[in-house]
């Protein structure tokens, strides 16, 4: 999987950001994520997230992740077009990229510091966190919640990342 990462923050170690791509491609394996992927990686601080999370969630406050789930727009064609393969490779192309996710380092060392764990194990935790959002798993009802939480510490544990 492809991960385009940008650090808007500045504070954000090469280390980390190679760590989290590490990680998330450890994550897409698991959960049988085909290679052609891509996603991208935002670290931000709280004023930024907040803005995102008030434009796109309508709430007004800093928060820790934001994933922003690409849904491709379904294109469909008479069942006798015999699609060239130069348009079917331009179509796979396009349907590559799953989402996005922001992150906030401050949010994150607050949560770490609460939380009396690592920074790194905080931001493995939300990087994993988001990914499984843009990835379709949810926890707005309990049935998904606990699928979704204990996936995610099935993932981070199996990695080896533990509190």
């Amino acid at each position: 999987m492809y991960i385009e990462m940008t650090d808007n923050t500045g504070k954000v170690s090469d280390d980390m950001q190679q760590d989290t791509i590490k990680l998330l491609n450890f994550a897409a394996s698991f959960i049988h994520l085909p290679e052609h992927k891509e996603m991208a990686i935002t670290y931000v601080l709280n004023d930024e997230i907040q803005k995102i999370n008030q434009d796109y969630r309508g709430k007004d406050t800093p928060t820790d992740v934001v994933s922003l789930e690409y849904e491709p727009e379904t294109i469909s064609f008479d069942a006798d077009f015999d699609m060239p393969e130069a348009l079917q490779a331009e179509l796979e192309e396009f349907d590559s990229f799953i989402g996005e996710l922001f992150i906030s380092i401050e949010k994150a060392q607050e949560q770490a510091d609460n939380y009396a764990h690592s920074y790194e194990r905080e931001m493995g935790f939300l990087a994993v966190h988001g990914f499984l959002h843009i990835n379709g798993y949810d926890h707005m009802i309990e049935e998904e919640e606990k699928v979704m939480f204990a996936l995610q510490e099935e993932i981070l544990t199996a990695y080896g990342l533990t509190r």
